[in-house]
């Protein structure tokens, strides 16, 4: 009868560790989960980024050459991350998302994007590190304009 109750407590806890992990990855509201100011958390940032998006996005985030035009294929060329493109005009959801879910997740209907999902690649931690290296590298008054464009989505979504 021990070795019956032993069994059960621990298949118990490992349904339980595997509830714990697939609720607190997959359903956590897209929130910062890490200090973007951290100075780890930003050079943490500056790696993934050299790993997963500056084959893109250009080392120096500078983007792919004419990023505003659109190419045969219906796609605009990767956008520089720095201040001079557009990335700071968007709040911290719709970067994380865009990061995890690609660009299918804006839902926009014939919106041609070759930025892929990089969920399987990258954890939350990571993304979130990757945008805090990124803003690091925006003047103050880019990063915000990107701050109070997170807020007024954090708004918008309470209303």
């Amino acid at each position: 009868m021990n070795k019956v109750v032993v069994l059960s407590a621990g298949i118990g806890s490992v349904v339980i560790l595997a509830g714990a992990l697939y609720f607190s990855t997959d359903t956590q509201p897209a929130e910062a989960s890490v200090d973007q100011s951290d100075l780890q958390v930003i050079a943490n940032g500056k790696i993934a980024y050299e790993q997963y998006c500056a084959s893109c996005h250009g080392e120096d985030l500078t983007g792919q050459p004419n990023w505003k035009v659109t190419k045969a294929d219906g796609r605009l060329p990767a956008p520089p991350h720095d201040k001079d493109g557009h990335t700071w005009h968007h709040s911290d959801e719709i970067l994380f998302n865009y990061t995890k879910d690609g660009g299918a997740s804006l839902g926009i209907k014939d919106f041609k994007t070759g930025m892929p999902p990089f969920r399987s690649m990258m954890n939350d931690t990571e993304i979130w590190s990757t945008l805090a290296y990124i803003k690091s590298r925006w003047p103050e008054k880019h990063r915000a304009r990107q701050a109070l464009a997170t807020e007024q989505a954090k708004q918008q979504e309470q209303n």
